[in-house]
């Protein structure tokens, strides 16, 4: 049996008329930016979301970056400022806060959670701190009421990466409404994935909101006319088109993935396999099923020789990259134990009772 770890040309035709036809009607249309498609896209998922506005862009990196310019631009946030971010990151969340000339703060993940550890938070917080950026890795809810509380307190901005999370709620809220702003990548591999790049902010600041859609178009709200030294980010109409399809089924596919993360939890039983801890499910959407093997490498061959196809994220952490020289002798044991051990499997609403069965014989049959 061969086991891709993720067949989007599946996850498409899971869909395959509904995004033919929305396809087809912006070719038809002949307006392809900055149309209707893109508008009703936003309001579809600010109101998904639960905030007052989402401003689209050209990819989920631009969606951080151009939140913090925003927030620069308003004067919340000024070169040097300090932003708290987990360690164990994916590294676009790192380059949108040095790209806008602040500086990260790195803070272990708890073991337990996999997520920023809250009770590292404050003893990191400095006069020059004012941000904190929780990243919702792998799909599971990162924010806490300690990391509300305390942002509160110390009257911090609470950003989101929502990059990973699209539908994960806390407490009936979605991630992506529980903080100041947030940031979405809407990448071909994520549970709400386009046809290419994509991504999109969602606050309830009107006028971050404002800035962030005009940073996007060149700096301009108003045609030849720039308040900002802006950029080129914007979301094509096909783009709009295709998240609007797959935003209505969105909850169904998450439903899928916890489905098959639950037979995972059941019978993945290989004592020298560690899988993360259980969380609640409306806490947690399964975009990633990590586990973890000191023999990690020889696991993934394992699996490779079986048939299953396996992906590490991340293998190199942030601080170890060379593009961040500065940080290589930093010592973060939790993120570089995760680094080395960390395995995803395969996990996705195409994915078939049989092939879950499959996946869960070769890891518990690894020695």
């Amino acid at each position: 049996m061969n086991i891709p770890f993720l067949s989007l040309k599946d996850i498409t035709s899971l869909y395959g008329n509904e995004i033919h036809e929305a396809v087809n009607r912006v070719i038809d249309s002949g307006w392809y930016l900055k149309g209707e498609e893109t508008s009703c896209f936003e309001t579809e998922y600010a109101r998904y979301i639960g905030t007052q506005h989402c401003v689209s862009v050209a990819n989920g990196l631009d969606a951080l970056t151009l939140m913090l310019r925003a927030y620069k631009e308003k004067g919340a946030l000024q070169d040097g400022d300090e932003v708290i971010v987990p360690a164990n990151t994916y590294i676009a969340t790192i380059l949108a806060i040095t790209e806008n000339n602040l500086k990260p703060v790195l803070i272990e993940p708890s073991w337990d959670t996999l997520q920023i550890d809250p009770t590292l938070i404050e003893k990191n917080i400095t006069p020059h701190t004012r941000a904190v950026m929780i990243v919702h890795l792998y799909g599971r809810l990162a924010y806490t009421e300690q990391i509300g509380r305390i942002c509160k307190t110390h009257r911090l901005l609470l950003l989101e990466d929502n990059a990973q999370a699209q539908g994960c709620t806390y407490n009936n809220i979605h991630t992506g409404a529980l903080g100041d702003a947030a940031a979405h990548s809407f990448y071909p591999g994520k549970n709400l994935g386009a046809l290419g790049d994509a991504g999109a902010v969602t606050t309830n600041d009107q006028e971050l909101a404002e800035i962030i859609s005009a940073l996007g178009n060149y700096g301009s709200s108003e045609k030849y006319v720039y308040p900002y030294k802006g950029r080129n980010s914007r979301m094509d109409e096909i783009q709009a088109a295709v998240l609007r399809v797959r935003l209505r089924h969105l909850d169904e596919n998450n439903a899928k993935r916890q489905l098959i993360a639950a037979y995972y939890y059941d019978h993945i039983v290989n004592p020298i396999v560690t899988l993360p801890v259980s969380i609640d499910d409306n806490s947690n959407v399964y975009h990633l099923f990590p586990i973890f093997c000191p023999k990690r490498n020889k696991l993934q061959k394992h699996l490779s020789d079986n048939g299953i196809e396996t992906i590490i994220h991340y293998p190199i952490p942030p601080h170890r990259q060379q593009c961040y020289k500065e940080w290589n002798n930093i010592s973060l044991p939790i993120t570089e134990r995760i680094a080395d051990e960390e395995l995803s499997l395969p996990i996705s609403p195409t994915l078939t009772e049989e092939q879950a069965k499959y996946i869960i014989k070769a890891v518990n049959d690894f020695a």
